[in-house]
Protein backbone atom coordinates (compact mmCIF):
# COMPACT_ATOMS: atom_id res chain seq x y z
CA UNK A 1 0.00 0.00 0.00
CA UNK A 2 0.91 3.56 -0.97
CA UNK A 3 -0.01 5.62 2.09
CA UNK A 4 0.76 9.51 2.36
CA UNK A 5 0.99 11.65 5.19
CA UNK A 6 1.08 15.41 5.67
CA UNK A 7 4.00 16.21 7.71
CA UNK A 8 4.15 20.07 6.52
CA UNK A 9 4.17 20.07 10.70
CA UNK A 10 7.78 18.79 10.98
CA UNK A 11 9.85 21.53 11.47
CA UNK A 12 13.30 21.35 13.43
CA UNK A 13 13.36 23.26 16.37
CA UNK A 14 9.96 24.64 15.76
CA UNK A 15 7.85 21.20 16.86
CA UNK A 16 3.93 22.19 18.42
CA UNK A 17 2.09 19.57 19.81
CA UNK A 18 0.78 18.86 16.43
CA UNK A 19 4.02 18.15 15.11
CA UNK A 20 4.88 15.91 17.91
CA UNK A 21 2.26 13.79 16.81
CA UNK A 22 2.72 13.62 13.29
CA UNK A 23 6.48 12.41 14.49
CA UNK A 24 5.96 10.12 16.97
CA UNK A 25 3.19 8.51 15.14
CA UNK A 26 4.71 8.26 11.37
CA UNK A 27 7.78 7.11 13.52
CA UNK A 28 6.58 4.31 14.46
CA UNK A 29 3.95 3.34 11.80
CA UNK A 30 6.97 3.44 9.06
CA UNK A 31 8.72 0.86 11.74
CA UNK A 32 5.91 -1.06 12.44
CA UNK A 33 4.56 -1.81 8.90
CA UNK A 34 7.85 -1.72 6.79
CA UNK A 35 5.83 -3.72 4.01
CA UNK A 36 4.22 0.05 3.01
CA UNK A 37 5.37 3.04 1.35
CA UNK A 38 5.07 5.91 3.15
CA UNK A 39 5.23 9.32 0.76
CA UNK A 40 5.70 11.94 2.99
CA UNK A 41 4.63 15.59 2.19
CA UNK A 42 6.59 18.89 3.19
CA UNK A 43 6.14 22.19 2.40
CA UNK A 44 9.79 22.71 2.43
CA UNK A 45 13.34 20.51 2.77
CA UNK A 46 13.02 18.47 5.35
CA UNK A 47 15.93 17.46 8.09
CA UNK A 48 16.79 14.46 7.47
CA UNK A 49 16.10 13.06 11.27
CA UNK A 50 12.34 13.05 9.60
CA UNK A 51 13.12 10.58 7.13
CA UNK A 52 12.39 7.92 9.62
CA UNK A 53 13.18 4.71 7.19
CA UNK A 54 13.97 3.38 3.72
CA UNK A 55 10.38 3.08 3.11
CA UNK A 56 9.91 6.28 3.55
CA UNK A 57 10.00 8.76 0.16
CA UNK A 58 10.11 12.92 1.26
CA UNK A 59 7.73 14.81 -1.40
CA UNK A 60 8.12 18.46 -1.27
CA UNK A 61 5.32 20.47 -2.29
CA UNK A 62 4.65 24.43 -3.13
CA UNK A 63 3.70 26.78 -1.53
CA UNK A 64 4.84 26.86 1.47
CA UNK A 65 1.70 26.63 3.58
CA UNK A 66 1.94 29.29 6.43
CA UNK A 67 -1.06 31.33 5.45
CA UNK A 68 -4.47 30.89 4.94
CA UNK A 69 -4.43 31.42 0.79
CA UNK A 70 -0.91 29.38 0.89
CA UNK A 71 -2.83 26.41 2.84
CA UNK A 72 -5.81 26.54 -0.13
CA UNK A 73 -2.82 26.37 -2.24
CA UNK A 74 -0.79 23.69 -1.10
CA UNK A 75 -4.00 21.25 -0.34
CA UNK A 76 -6.01 21.88 -3.09
CA UNK A 77 -3.92 21.77 -5.78
CA UNK A 78 -0.37 20.70 -4.89
CA UNK A 79 -1.35 17.79 -2.64
CA UNK A 80 -4.90 16.76 -4.73
CA UNK A 81 -1.94 17.04 -7.77
CA UNK A 82 0.77 14.53 -5.30
CA UNK A 83 -1.89 12.36 -4.61
CA UNK A 84 -2.44 11.60 -8.76
CA UNK A 85 1.13 11.37 -9.53
CA UNK A 86 2.18 8.95 -6.56
CA UNK A 87 -0.68 6.55 -6.81
CA UNK A 88 -1.50 7.13 -3.10
CA UNK A 89 -3.73 5.02 -1.96
CA UNK A 90 -4.67 6.65 1.78
CA UNK A 91 -3.88 10.06 2.79
CA UNK A 92 -3.56 11.10 6.57
CA UNK A 93 -3.65 14.05 7.51
CA UNK A 94 -2.32 15.21 11.15
CA UNK A 95 -3.34 18.38 11.13
CA UNK A 96 -6.82 18.00 10.06
CA UNK A 97 -6.42 19.84 7.10
CA UNK A 98 -6.77 18.05 3.54
CA UNK A 99 -8.17 18.64 -0.14
CA UNK A 100 -11.93 18.71 -0.47
CA UNK A 101 -11.50 16.03 -3.64
CA UNK A 102 -8.70 14.07 -3.20
CA UNK A 103 -10.28 11.09 -4.83
CA UNK A 104 -8.40 8.69 -2.64
CA UNK A 105 -9.65 8.00 1.27
CA UNK A 106 -8.56 10.41 3.84
CA UNK A 107 -8.40 10.14 7.50
CA UNK A 108 -7.78 13.49 8.92
CA UNK A 109 -7.00 13.71 12.52
CA UNK A 110 -8.72 16.75 13.95
CA UNK A 111 -7.24 17.64 17.71
CA UNK A 112 -10.12 19.92 18.68
CA UNK A 113 -12.63 22.66 18.00
CA UNK A 114 -11.12 25.50 20.00
CA UNK A 115 -11.38 28.09 17.36
CA UNK A 116 -15.58 27.16 16.75
CA UNK A 117 -16.44 27.97 20.75
CA UNK A 118 -13.13 30.99 21.62
CA UNK A 119 -13.35 33.23 19.22
CA UNK A 120 -10.73 35.99 19.31
CA UNK A 121 -7.78 33.26 19.68
CA UNK A 122 -6.70 33.44 16.28
CA UNK A 123 -6.04 35.89 13.68
CA UNK A 124 -8.98 37.21 11.60
CA UNK A 125 -8.30 35.77 8.04
CA UNK A 126 -7.17 32.09 10.23
CA UNK A 127 -10.26 32.04 12.43
CA UNK A 128 -12.24 32.48 8.67
CA UNK A 129 -10.30 29.75 6.90
CA UNK A 130 -10.60 27.01 10.03
CA UNK A 131 -14.56 28.04 10.35
CA UNK A 132 -15.04 28.02 6.79
CA UNK A 133 -13.18 24.89 5.89
CA UNK A 134 -13.31 22.44 8.94
CA UNK A 135 -16.36 21.79 8.93
CA UNK A 136 -15.77 20.71 5.23
CA UNK A 137 -12.62 18.28 6.08
CA UNK A 138 -14.57 16.75 9.02
CA UNK A 139 -17.90 16.04 6.48
CA UNK A 140 -15.71 15.24 3.35
CA UNK A 141 -13.07 12.79 4.85
CA UNK A 142 -13.34 9.34 4.68
CA UNK A 143 -13.50 9.23 8.78
CA UNK A 144 -12.11 11.23 11.19
CA UNK A 145 -9.55 10.75 14.43
CA UNK A 146 -9.47 12.87 17.28
CA UNK A 147 -7.43 12.50 20.68
CA UNK A 148 -10.33 12.31 23.31
CA UNK A 149 -13.51 11.00 23.95
CA UNK A 150 -14.85 14.66 24.23
CA UNK A 151 -13.10 15.79 21.05
CA UNK A 152 -14.99 12.82 19.85
CA UNK A 153 -18.23 14.40 20.95
CA UNK A 154 -17.46 17.91 20.16
CA UNK A 155 -16.79 17.47 16.65
CA UNK A 156 -19.96 15.39 16.06
CA UNK A 157 -22.32 17.54 17.63
CA UNK A 158 -20.76 20.92 16.48
CA UNK A 159 -20.32 19.55 12.33
CA UNK A 160 -23.55 16.97 12.21
CA UNK A 161 -20.89 13.75 12.02
CA UNK A 162 -22.22 10.55 12.90
CA UNK A 163 -20.02 9.58 15.93
CA UNK A 164 -19.45 6.14 14.40
CA UNK A 165 -17.48 8.18 11.81
CA UNK A 166 -15.07 9.04 14.01
CA UNK A 167 -12.19 7.38 16.08
CA UNK A 168 -10.28 8.03 19.20
CA UNK A 169 -6.78 7.54 19.23
CA UNK A 170 -5.21 9.97 22.52
CA UNK A 171 -2.06 11.40 22.36
CA UNK A 172 1.28 10.79 24.31
CA UNK A 173 4.07 12.33 26.28
CA UNK A 174 7.59 12.33 24.57
CA UNK A 175 9.58 9.99 25.95
CA UNK A 176 12.13 12.60 27.75
CA UNK A 177 9.33 13.06 30.26
CA UNK A 178 10.55 11.11 33.77
CA UNK A 179 11.10 11.48 37.21
CA UNK A 180 14.84 13.27 37.85
CA UNK A 181 17.29 12.73 40.71
CA UNK A 182 17.10 14.83 43.75
CA UNK A 183 20.60 16.15 42.50
CA UNK A 184 19.04 16.95 38.74
CA UNK A 185 16.61 18.64 40.49
CA UNK A 186 18.65 20.96 42.21
CA UNK A 187 20.96 21.93 39.71
CA UNK A 188 17.73 22.90 37.45
CA UNK A 189 16.22 25.03 40.45
CA UNK A 190 19.76 26.60 40.33
CA UNK A 191 19.65 27.37 36.52
CA UNK A 192 16.01 28.64 36.25
CA UNK A 193 14.64 30.02 39.77
CA UNK A 194 18.30 30.46 41.58
CA UNK A 195 17.09 27.61 44.05
CA UNK A 196 13.73 28.62 44.71
CA UNK A 197 10.77 26.69 45.02
CA UNK A 198 8.14 26.89 41.75
CA UNK A 199 5.34 26.02 40.10
CA UNK A 200 5.29 25.64 36.65
CA UNK A 201 3.07 26.48 33.32
CA UNK A 202 3.83 25.42 30.28
CA UNK A 203 1.71 26.05 26.81
CA UNK A 204 2.50 28.02 23.91
CA UNK A 205 0.81 31.65 25.42
CA UNK A 206 -2.71 31.90 23.77
CA UNK A 207 -5.37 33.38 24.76
CA UNK A 208 -7.47 30.44 25.99
CA UNK A 209 -4.30 29.29 27.99
CA UNK A 210 -5.79 31.66 30.04
CA UNK A 211 -2.07 32.54 31.88
CA UNK A 212 -4.03 35.77 32.47
CA UNK A 213 -5.90 34.19 35.57
CA UNK A 214 -2.99 32.31 36.63
CA UNK A 215 -1.10 35.62 37.03
CA UNK A 216 -3.71 36.70 39.45
CA UNK A 217 -3.84 33.45 41.10
CA UNK A 218 -0.22 33.80 41.67
CA UNK A 219 -0.43 37.36 43.37
CA UNK A 220 -2.87 36.21 45.47
CA UNK A 221 -0.51 33.25 46.77
CA UNK A 222 2.14 35.18 47.47
CA UNK A 223 0.50 37.71 49.44
CA UNK A 224 -0.47 35.36 52.12
CA UNK A 225 3.30 33.83 52.24
CA UNK A 226 5.18 32.08 50.07
CA UNK A 227 7.89 34.19 49.79
CA UNK A 228 10.37 32.53 47.90
CA UNK A 229 7.51 30.56 45.49
CA UNK A 230 8.32 31.65 41.77
CA UNK A 231 5.86 30.90 39.08
CA UNK A 232 8.05 29.36 35.60
CA UNK A 233 5.53 30.38 32.51
CA UNK A 234 7.57 28.10 29.79
CA UNK A 235 5.91 29.14 25.77
CA UNK A 236 5.82 31.24 23.14
CA UNK A 237 4.46 34.72 23.15
CA UNK A 238 1.72 33.73 20.47
CA UNK A 239 -0.68 36.00 22.47
CA UNK A 240 0.41 39.10 24.57
CA UNK A 241 -2.42 41.46 25.10
CA UNK A 242 -5.55 43.19 26.49
CA UNK A 243 -6.41 40.83 29.54
CA UNK A 244 -2.86 39.30 29.77
CA UNK A 245 -1.21 42.38 29.40
CA UNK A 246 -3.24 44.22 31.86
CA UNK A 247 -2.57 41.18 34.81
CA UNK A 248 1.26 41.06 34.34
CA UNK A 249 1.32 45.31 34.01
CA UNK A 250 -0.82 44.97 37.07
CA UNK A 251 1.01 42.30 39.67
CA UNK A 252 2.67 43.19 42.61
CA UNK A 253 5.27 40.14 42.46
CA UNK A 254 6.10 40.81 39.17
CA UNK A 255 9.43 40.19 39.62
CA UNK A 256 8.83 36.21 41.23
CA UNK A 257 7.80 35.18 37.25
CA UNK A 258 10.17 33.37 35.47
CA UNK A 259 9.85 33.53 31.21
CA UNK A 260 12.44 31.62 29.82
CA UNK A 261 10.15 31.21 26.67
CA UNK A 262 10.50 28.14 24.37
CA UNK A 263 12.93 25.33 26.65
CA UNK A 264 14.87 22.55 24.77
CA UNK A 265 12.73 19.27 25.70
CA UNK A 266 15.49 17.75 27.81
CA UNK A 267 15.52 20.78 30.03
CA UNK A 268 12.17 20.96 29.80
CA UNK A 269 11.81 17.47 31.35
CA UNK A 270 13.97 18.12 34.13
CA UNK A 271 12.81 21.72 34.37
CA UNK A 272 8.66 19.65 34.94
CA UNK A 273 10.11 17.09 37.28
CA UNK A 274 11.51 19.83 40.01
CA UNK A 275 8.44 21.75 39.94
CA UNK A 276 6.29 21.77 43.29
CA UNK A 277 2.98 21.50 40.57
CA UNK A 278 2.06 21.96 37.15
CA UNK A 279 -0.61 24.31 36.65
CA UNK A 280 -2.85 23.90 33.85
CA UNK A 281 -5.88 26.34 33.77
CA UNK A 282 -6.68 26.33 30.31
CA UNK A 283 -10.04 26.86 29.01
CA UNK A 284 -10.08 24.54 25.87
CA UNK A 285 -8.46 21.44 25.36
CA UNK A 286 -8.77 18.68 22.68
CA UNK A 287 -6.28 16.46 24.81
CA UNK A 288 -3.83 18.71 27.81
CA UNK A 289 -0.78 16.91 26.79
CA UNK A 290 1.52 19.03 29.40
CA UNK A 291 -0.93 17.14 31.92
CA UNK A 292 0.80 13.53 30.70
CA UNK A 293 3.90 15.03 30.73
CA UNK A 294 3.65 16.16 33.99
CA UNK A 295 2.18 12.45 35.48
CA UNK A 296 5.37 10.90 33.98
CA UNK A 297 7.92 13.42 34.97
CA UNK A 298 6.20 12.33 38.73
CA UNK A 299 4.64 16.54 39.06
CA UNK A 300 1.82 17.12 41.37
CA UNK A 301 -1.51 18.45 38.40
CA UNK A 302 -3.43 21.37 38.91
CA UNK A 303 -5.86 21.42 36.03
CA UNK A 304 -9.28 22.98 34.71
CA UNK A 305 -12.21 21.37 35.33
CA UNK A 306 -13.33 21.94 31.81
CA UNK A 307 -13.55 19.92 28.44
CA UNK A 308 -11.14 17.34 27.84
CA UNK A 309 -8.37 17.78 31.15
CA UNK A 310 -10.57 15.44 33.67
CA UNK A 311 -10.76 12.92 30.97
CA UNK A 312 -6.76 12.43 30.55
CA UNK A 313 -6.20 13.79 34.75
CA UNK A 314 -8.37 11.69 36.14
CA UNK A 315 -8.62 11.02 39.66
CA UNK A 316 -4.53 12.28 39.50
CA UNK A 317 -5.15 15.91 39.23
CA UNK A 318 -6.48 18.75 41.19
CA UNK A 319 -9.19 20.45 39.35
CA UNK A 320 -9.99 24.06 39.53
CA UNK A 321 -12.61 26.53 37.95
CA UNK A 322 -10.50 28.24 35.25
CA UNK A 323 -12.34 31.45 35.46
CA UNK A 324 -11.77 32.14 39.07
CA UNK A 325 -8.33 33.20 40.03
CA UNK A 326 -9.35 32.47 43.69
CA UNK A 327 -10.16 28.70 42.57
CA UNK A 328 -6.95 28.68 40.99
CA UNK A 329 -4.99 30.08 44.26
CA UNK A 330 -6.94 27.89 46.72
CA UNK A 331 -5.78 24.95 44.36
CA UNK A 332 -1.84 25.93 44.71
CA UNK A 333 -2.12 26.44 48.37
CA UNK A 334 -3.73 23.45 48.94
CA UNK A 335 -0.27 21.87 47.29
CA UNK A 336 1.93 22.84 49.95
CA UNK A 337 0.60 19.66 51.59
CA UNK A 338 3.40 17.24 50.69
CA UNK A 339 1.39 14.28 51.72
CA UNK A 340 -1.31 15.45 49.05
CA UNK A 341 1.35 16.11 46.32
CA UNK A 342 2.39 12.66 46.67
CA UNK A 343 -0.95 10.94 46.96
CA UNK A 344 -1.54 12.60 43.70
CA UNK A 345 1.43 11.66 41.77
CA UNK A 346 0.95 7.95 42.85
CA UNK A 347 -2.26 8.11 41.07
CA UNK A 348 -0.84 9.72 38.32
CA UNK A 349 1.37 6.79 38.01
CA UNK A 350 -1.46 4.48 37.43
CA UNK A 351 -3.27 7.09 35.45
CA UNK A 352 -0.06 7.82 32.39
CA UNK A 353 -0.42 4.04 31.85
CA UNK A 354 -3.31 5.23 29.75
CA UNK A 355 -1.59 7.03 27.11
CA UNK A 356 1.46 6.14 25.09
CA UNK A 357 2.74 6.88 21.36
CA UNK A 358 3.08 3.16 21.05
CA UNK A 359 -0.49 2.85 21.82
CA UNK A 360 -1.84 5.98 19.67
CA UNK A 361 0.04 5.00 16.48
CA UNK A 362 -1.69 1.37 16.87
CA UNK A 363 -4.76 3.07 17.13
CA UNK A 364 -4.14 5.40 14.75
CA UNK A 365 -3.40 2.75 12.25
CA UNK A 366 -6.57 0.52 13.49
CA UNK A 367 -8.24 4.03 12.35
CA UNK A 368 -6.74 4.32 9.10
CA UNK A 369 -7.22 0.71 8.12
CA UNK A 370 -11.27 0.86 8.79
CA UNK A 371 -10.75 4.14 6.39
CA UNK A 372 -9.49 2.01 3.42
CA UNK A 373 -12.72 -0.39 4.39
CA UNK A 374 -15.28 2.41 4.63
CA UNK A 375 -13.96 3.64 0.88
Amino acid sequence: MRIAINTRLLLKGKMDGIGWFTAETARRMVASHSEHRFFFFFDRKPAEEFIFGANVTPVVLCPQARHPVLWYLYFEWATTKALKKYKIDLYLSPDGMMPLHPKVPTLTVIHDLNFEHAKGNLKPSHQRYMSHYFPLFARYATRVATVSTYSKKDIAETYGIDLSKIDVVYDGAHSNYRPHSAEEKAAIRKQFTDGCPYIIFISTILKRKNLANLLKAFDMVKQHGHSDLKLVVVGSRVWWQDELAEAYDNMKHQQDVIMPGHVDPMDLSALLSAAQMLVYPSYFEGFGIPILEAMYAETAVVASNTTSMPEVGGDAALYIDPADPGSIASAIVSLDDEALREELIEKGRRQRTRFSWDRTAELLWDSMMKTIENS
